[in-house]
């Protein structure tokens, strides 16, 4: 459970939840005592409240789809994260900061891999450094509804008259859009749309050119992926 600190007066605090809470079901768990709660105050080192809320939600929905229990879920991703980081054992109670980032990415993309399905309103909330992008690119989906199959739309503009398939796209931004959000993208201001939905477009390294097909060459071999030209 998660909330904001709204005012304090002396010992007694106020605080807002996330969610609506029932008080029976908190003393049942409490085993009939008095229900205790502990305020943790973000400090901009260990890991945030709202870090730890989007932990969960994601644990939640994988538990949800798998039938999995959260604590079998949560100790299989914290392994993936020691293996694949490089980091020692930790608690969600006190981790840093960049551990909680690497713990989000990890379930999200192990979901993205499984096509589990999102429940949560998480993909929204996630801050515009959030590596959303590249995220949807290695998978096909649109960066914003996540539909699959996604579009490569060149945010740097490739240019009246140009062929698509001749010219260099290394160094060009390019994110992945479906059609309806390719479409909303040409009804406003490119820096507006990209802040409306948070996206923080990728750029092309010759290496992600040739895995994408873009350009002549690469786009002889295959052509799974649609480039717009705009």
């Amino acid at each position: 459970m998660f909330g904001k600190l709204i005012s304090t007066a002396g010992s007694t605090a106020r605080i807002e939840l996330d969610s609506e809470i029932n008080i029976n079901q908190l003393t049942r768990l409490a085993n009939g005592k008095q229900p205790t709660v502990e305020v943790r105050i973000e400090d901009g080192r260990h890991i945030t409240p709202d870090q730890r809320k989007k932990i969960y939600a994601l644990i939640n929905d994988f538990c949800l789809y798998t039938g999995y229990v959260p604590e079998e879920a949560k100790a299989y991703f914290k392994g993936m994260v020691q293996e694949q980081f490089g980091v020692e054992y930790f608690s969600l109670s006190d981790c840093s900061v960049t551990v909680a980032s690497y713990m989000i990415a990890t379930i999200l993309e192990f979901m993205f891999q499984e096509d589990i399905p999102f429940r949560t309103k998480i993909w929204d909330s996630l801050p515009s450094d959030f590596p959303r992008v590249a995220m949807c690119i290695r998978h096909r989906r649109c960066a914003i509804c996540l539909k699959e199959h996604a579009d490569i739309d060149h945010v740097t503009t490739v240019g009246m008259g140009r062929n698509r398939n001749e010219i260099n796209h290394t160094g060009m931004y390019i994110e992945p859009l479906c059609r309806v959000h390719h479409t909303i993208r040409h009804t406003m201001p490119i820096n507006e749309f990209l802040q409306r939905y948070h996206l923080k477009p990728i750029k092309v390294t010759p290496e992600l050119a040739k895995e994408l097909h873009l350009g002549r060459l690469e786009n002889e071999s295959s052509t799974n992926y649609r480039s717009f030209n705009i």
